[in-house]
């Protein structure tokens, strides 16, 4: 073999072995995105369960709080915004809101002794709350999806690719500070 064959031999592996490096690392970034569309798809499946509940829950509860209609058309105006949400982001921030607006109508219900007797209300209030746990769940999966996607995107020198394919961070579904001071629904 001559010279000339062996450095052609050499040129060619290095370019497979570049090859093979690169196309690893998108296959990588590819991996770590549908995980990340995967988790929230999991936590959308509840969220829309508990935007379904809503009407009805809206329904009884106007019955007995003629005085709170701005919680009431609140709540009715966020699930409209979760189901016209496009992106993750814009559906994780309103989940957020929703869950707080949530917490204010059945903490605001105590002050209803007939709207807390109410069967139909007791067993939405048991539904929503059993709703709520799941996605606290689910939202530990997603936020380790977000986590391991954000890093994968900006370590190098996957962060070019992540750059050439338009990859952008995704925010973590976080637990605001009033959430975290809930001490849960007293009836």
């Amino acid at each position: 073999m001559s010279a000339q064959n062996i450095a052609l031999i050499i040129g060619v592996l290095l370019i497979l072995i570049f090859s093979s490096y690169f196309i690893g690392i998108y296959n990588k970034l590819v991996m770590l995105k549908n995980n990340v569309e995967k988790a929230f798809m999991n936590i959308d499946v509840i969220l829309m369960q508990r935007a379904a509940e809503i009407p009805e829950l809206v329904k009884i509860a106007s019955k007995f709080m003629e005085h709170e209609t701005t919680l009431l058309t609140k709540l009715t105006n966020l699930r409209t915004d979760f189901l016209n949400a496009k992106s993750i982001n814009d559906k994780v921030e309103n989940s957020m809101e929703f869950s707080s607006a949530m917490k204010s109508l059945f903490a605001v219900s105590e002050n209803y002794p007939a709207l807390l007797s109410n069967n139909n209300f007791l067993e939405l209030q048991k539904r929503v709350s059993q709703m709520e746990d799941k996605i606290a769940d689910r939202r530990e999966f997603f936020n380790d999806s977000v986590n391991l996607y954000n890093i994968g995107i900006q370590e190098f020198p996957a962060v070019l690719f992540s750059k050439i394919l338009g990859y952008k961070s995704k925010s973590l579904f976080i637990v605001s500070p009033e959430d975290k001071a809930y001490n849960g629904v007293q009836l």
